[in-house]
C-alpha cells in the first residue's frame, strides 16, 4: 500500500496533465506487451485484440526498446519527458539525457541484456546508441501505436471531462476520491493499493501532477525535476454506448439512446457527435431533446457547452429512474515507485 500525504499547500497544487504523453505510452506499451495484463488495462475495449496482433511481432517492432525493460518493472527516467507536447519533441528531449544518467539506467538491466551491442552503445551515450533509441521509438509508434492512438486520445478526452466535472461539482476532495477504483481518499491521505510493503510518501508542499495513461497497470510515481510528485493513473474505463441502445432504443430511439449513453462522461456537442458517430447538427438536436426531457443538463461558457447527465438521465441508464447516480522513485519510473 502506498500512502500519499497531502498538506493544504499540496491540495492547492494538484494538477492533471492534459493528455497521455506519447513517449511515455510507447515505453508503457512495450512493457504491457512484455507482461501478463490485469485489472483496468486488460478490460479496455479492443486491447486484447491489439495485444494478440502486436505481441507476436514485438521484437522486430520494438528493436532496442524491447531490452529497455527494468527487471523490477516500470520504465526508465529518460522516457518520462512529460513536458513534451508530442512524440518527436519527447524523443529529442530523451536524446539529450546525460551519458551518466543513461549509464545508471542501463546498469540495472540483467548482465546479458546490458552487454548487448546497442545497450552498451546507449549506456556509453554514443551517437549510434542514441540514434537507435530514436529510430526504434518512432518505428514502434508508427507500426504499433499509431492505429490505436485515436482511441487513446478519445478516452483521454472523456477522462479529462470527467475529472473537470467532478472537480467543479465536488472540488479536489471529490476528484481524488473518484480517481481510480480501489484507490481510497481519506483526507489528507490518498491510499493506493500496490504490491509492496506499506510506504508513506510526503508531498512536502510541492503538489501532485496526475498523469493519465492508457497502458499503466500498477501504480507508478516519481519526483520531477521541480520536486513535484508525478503519479500515473489509468484512464477511466468507459462503457460502450451500444448497451443502452439495446435497452432504451424502443423508448428513445436507438440514436438518441446512444447519445444519452455517451454522456456517462460529460462531453461537448462535438465530442457527443464523435462518440455516437453522428453529425454535429444531429448531436445538437438530440442533446436538446434530451435536455428538454430532463435527462441532460447543459452548461454554457461563452460559445462552448458541456453536456452532463441529470440524476434522472443517469438513473434511466442504470435501469432505475427513481435512483440518482452517485457520484520507486528512481531507477526510472516504476510500478509502486515509478521506476
Amino acid at each position: 500500500m502506498l500512502r500519499f500525504h497531502f498538506t493544504d499547500a499540496d491540495l492547492r497544487r494538484v494538477v492533471v496533465a492534459p493528455a497521455p504523453n506519447a513517449l511515455l505510452e510507447v515505453a508503457l506499451g512495450v512493457r504491457y506487451l512484455h507482461t501478463r495484463p490485469a485489472g483496468i488495462t486488460w478490460s479496455r475495449t479492443g486491447l486484447r485484440e491489439w495485444r494478440q496482433r502486436i505481441g507476436g511481432s514485438l521484437a522486430p517492432r520494438a528493436g532496442l526498446l524491447g531490452d529497455l525493460d527494468p527487471p523490477q518493472g516500470g520504465i526508465f527516467d529518460f522516457f518520462c519527458q512529460l513536458s513534451a507536447p508530442d512524440l518527436n519533441t519527447g524523443v529529442e528531449l530523451a536524446l539529450g539525457t546525460p551519458t551518466r544518467e543513461l549509464a545508471d539506467e542501463i546498469a540495472v538491466l540483467p548482465r546479458h541484456v546490458r552487454d548487448r551491442p546497442l545497450s552498451r552503445e546507449l549506456a556509453d551515450g554514443t551517437p549510434k546508441g542514441r540514434q537507435a533509441l530514436a529510430q526504434d521509438t518512432r518505428r514502434f509508434f508508427a507500426s504499433s501505436l499509431a492505429p490505436l492512438w485515436p482511441r487513446i486520445q478519445s478516452e483521454a478526452v472523456a477522462d479529462r471531462a470527467l475529472r473537470a466535472e467532478t472537480l467543479l461539482r465536488g472540488g479536489v476532495d471529490a476528484m481524488l476520491a473518484t480517481l481510480v477504483p480501489r484507490w481510497r481518499w481519506q483526507p489528507p491521505v490518498l491510499h493506493v493499493p500496490a504490491p509492496c510493503a506499506p510506504r508513506d510518501i510526503r508531498l512536502d508542499g510541492h503538489g501532485l501532477l496526475l498523469v493519465p495513461s492508457y497502458f499503466v497497470q500498477s501504480p507508478m510515481f516519481g519526483r520531477g525535476a521541480d520536486g513535484r510528485m508525478e503519479l500515473f493513473y489509468p484512464l477511466h474505463l468507459g462503457e460502450r454506448p451500444g448497451r443502452a441502445s439495446d435497452t432504451l432504443g424502443p423508448l428513445l430511439g436507438r440514436t438518441r439512446a446512444s447519445v444519452l449513453a455517451t454522456l456517462r462522461h460529460p462531453a461537448s456537442t462535438s465530442e457527443v457527435a464523435d462518440r455516437a458517430g453522428i453529425s454535429l447538427p444531429s448531436a445538437s438536436q438530440h442533446t436538446t431533446v434530451l435536455r428538454n426531457a430532463g435527462l441532460v443538463s447543459t452548461i454554457r461558457t461563452g460559445a462552448a457547452v458541456l453536456h452532463t447527465l441529470t440524476p434522472l438521465g443517469a438513473g434511466l441508464l442504470h435501469g432505475d429512474a427513481t435512483t440518482p447516480s452517485v457520484g520507486s522513485e528512481r531507477s526510472g519510473h516504476q510500478p509502486e515507485p515509478r521506476g
